[in-house]
């Protein structure tokens, strides 16, 4: 029997979607593996209210969901729109306002 990891389970995608959706979590870090193999960190959101009007999504299909092996989210620090592998996810650091 093979075992999901725990970044991978339905359980942790949506707790850490959820996350980052949140607007009473400030300085959410998730720490991963780059393609490349370096190790990044970044402060991200889903939130609408950290999100600049002019980067804000047409449409909701724009935003991946918890389904695919990719999450996109906005960087605070670059202000822009990036992604990372739910398999690549190595911690989740966070602090509630």
């Amino acid at each position: 029997m093979n075992k999901i990891p725990a970044n991978q389970t339905p359980e942790f995608k949506e707790w850490l979607y959820g996350l980052l959706h949140d607007e009473s979590i400030t300085d959410l870090c998730v720490v991963f593996t780059k393609k490349d193999g370096t190790e990044r960190e970044m402060r991200c959101t889903l939130s609408a209210g950290r999100i600049p009007a002019d980067k804000t999504p047409v449409t909701k299909e724009s935003v991946s969901q918890t389904a695919g092996s990719a999450v996109r989210v906005f960087d605070e620090d670059k202000q822009e729109w990036r992604s990372f592998r739910w398999d690549s996810i190595k911690e989740v650091r966070f602090n509630l306002s």
